[in-house]
């Protein structure tokens, strides 16, 4: 999950550009099963961008994150970005 800095428009506008990019990878990045990506649309609640992405194993979870491909989305929240949280896990 991701919380961003700015107004609601400017926050808004960073997040549909990183989900439009999140949502083109699994096309590029080999590891990457599937991906979903959701946009806050309660203003009551505090984060911005909430998404999971599904990889084979834990061993893949690396190289997704260090594809040049997604740290190029990541790098789209730029100053933007205040907060983000993780978990990984197995099922």
């Amino acid at each position: 999950m991701f919380r961003l800095k700015g107004s609601a428009d400017e926050r808004l506008r960073v997040a549909e550009s990183f989900k439009s990019a999140l949502e083109a990878l699994p096309e590029q990045i080999d590891v990457l099963q599937s991906i979903e990506v959701g946009i806050n649309t309660n203003p009551c609640e505090d984060w911005d961008v909430v998404l999971t992405a599904v990889v084979p194993t834990m061993a893949d979870v690396p190289v997704y994150a260090k594809h040049p491909a997604h740290v190029a989305a990541a790098a789209l929240l730029g100053a933007n970005k205040d907060m983000r949280a993780c978990v990984d896990y197995e099922f």
